[in-house]
């Protein structure tokens, strides 16, 4: 009997085979003897894993007949000062089996369309998950989660891998109905500088109620109108990217502002606009048809900007080398754009015989491009916000001025007179457009610069 105390000692087993019985439960013996250690106790109470399991395959083996088994309701529970021997360690309990295999089930549909790991990095990020989150899943950044999940789409899925995304075209359609506002612009300019008299003001409305709508057809199709209904992830709501009204009101103001301040400040107007540069109420065209000869520029350095960016997309091999990449293209973007536009300002201004405000123009220009770029792409929000705060500006300027008007209120127009007296009528917008295209131009090579602004679209359930 000493002898079979010997064996039921817990230790390490003396017989050439028995280290190679049950190797599993190893793990979970060390963790309970841990466990006691740490406790400070020695069997002082019996331990989760020292209660046999009712439906384990193997019940406590009988020392006296090799072999035999023990049915479960006689097996006999060791107490607290029993030997520890026959007791079946239980395996540590598991989490999640596989929450990467669960991320690819909730993301399907992305990783059996993706062509490479950037495209799944691009849609994880697009639905919200960030470095942090990828942390959860024992991964060091977003890059890096996605390409497990892209070495596995082949061995979990059974879906083959699509083609890769063939790359956007200039397409007819569109290129046509981004020469339309210019065209419409250009012919209503020419019909309001050969009328006179009522029939001047009638053809001023109808030419402007047509390159509306000839900018709004434009703004619907091609590299210009609005992708992101389409794309994975949140989007602003469209009440926060409503930003036709302030559109209007800059547009207008670079054709009526300037010769209203200067009417105003002089204590004016007294009479409506004639429609010429050279009345009390003077209209400066070449500012409006610039920008409106600027779409097909604008559509075509938008179509140039995601040709690239969905190579990039292709081609680089993680979030920061993309954002890398990104960068200079859309700085490179803005800065083709502002010399069409440039180019275009100074050939007008000599066909109309206006001055030439470029910073003016340009700075609106600048404004209105960003604010499309970053709405074509989903970000509303932002150009929303900035559009109205500029358009403020401008409207607080000139409320001002007529504001001081009243008795013992002259000095607010102290800071409109002193800018205007030095810089001219033109600064007030160039400034409120200036500080505005710049705020947009930071933050669109933050949003911009992202992988899943530019994923493709998912397909139509």
């Amino acid at each position: 009997m000493s002898d079979l105390g010997e064996l039921d000692r817990p230790g390490t087993p003396t017989h050439p085979r028995a280290r190679d019985v049950h190797p599993e439960q190893e793990p979970a013996t060390t963790i309970t003897d841990s466990a006691t250690t740490e406790s400070g106790t020695t069997d002082s109470a019996p331990t989760p894993s020292a209660v046999a399991d009712p439906t384990a395959p193997e019940a406590a083996a009988d020392p006296k007949v090799p072999g035999s088994r023990k049915p479960a309701a006689d097996a006999k529970v060791p107490g607290p000062g029993e030997p520890a021997a026959g007791r079946k360690a239980s395996a540590p309990r598991r989490g999640a089996a596989d929450p990467v295999k669960a991320l690819m089930h909730r993301h399907r549909e992305l990783c059996e369309r993706a062509v490479d790991p950037l495209e799944i990095a691009a849609g994880l990020e697009a639905h919200g998950i960030t470095d942090r989150t990828a942390a959860r899943f024992r991964h060091r950044d977003v890059f890096s989660l996605a390409e497990e999940m892209y070495a596995r789409v082949s061995r979990d899925g059974d879906t083959p891998l699509p083609a890769p995304p063939a790359t956007p075209r200039v397409r007819t359609g569109w290129a046509l109905l981004s020469l339309l506002p210019g065209a419409l612009c250009a012919a209503a300019v020419t019909a309001v500088h050969l009328t006179h008299g009522r029939s001047r003001l009638l053809v001023a409305a109808a030419g402007a109620l047509a390159v509306a709508l000839a900018l709004r057809a434009a703004l619907r199709r091609g590299p210009l109108s609005r992708t992101d209904a389409d794309r994975p992830g949140p989007r602003p709501g469209a009440a926060s990217g409503r930003t036709a009204p302030w559109t209007v009101w800059l547009i207008a103001y670079s054709l009526l502002g300037n010769g209203l301040l200067d009417s105003a400040l002089a204590g004016g107007p007294d009479t409506l606009p004639t429609g010429t540069a050279d009345g009390p109420w003077p209209l400066t065209a070449a500012p409006v048809l610039a920008l409106a000869l600027a779409c097909a520029p604008a559509a075509l350095t938008a179509h140039l900007f995601t040709v690239r960016t969905r190579r990039r997309l292709g081609a680089s091999r993680g979030l920061e080398d993309f954002a890398a990449a990104v960068r200079p293209l859309l700085l490179g973007t803005f800065v083709l754009f502002l010399g069409a536009l440039a180019g275009l300002l100074t050939l007008c201004a000599a066909v109309l015989d206006e001055p030439a405000v470029l910073a003016q123009a340009l700075t609106l220009g600048s404004l209105l491009f960003l604010a499309r770029l970053l709405t074509t792409h989903g970000f509303t929000y932002a150009p929303a916000v900035v559009l109205t705060a500029a358009a403020t500006i401008e409207a607080a300027a000139l409320a001002t001025v007529f504001t001081s008007r009243l008795p013992g209120l002259g000095f607010l127009a102290t800071p409109v007179e002193t800018l205007v007296a030095t810089l001219g009528a033109g600064s007030v917008p160039a400034l409120a457009c200036g500080v505005a295209a710049l705020t947009l131009l930071v933050h669109a090579t933050r949003k911009l610069t992202r992988a899943s602004a530019h994923a493709p679209p998912e397909p139509a359930p």
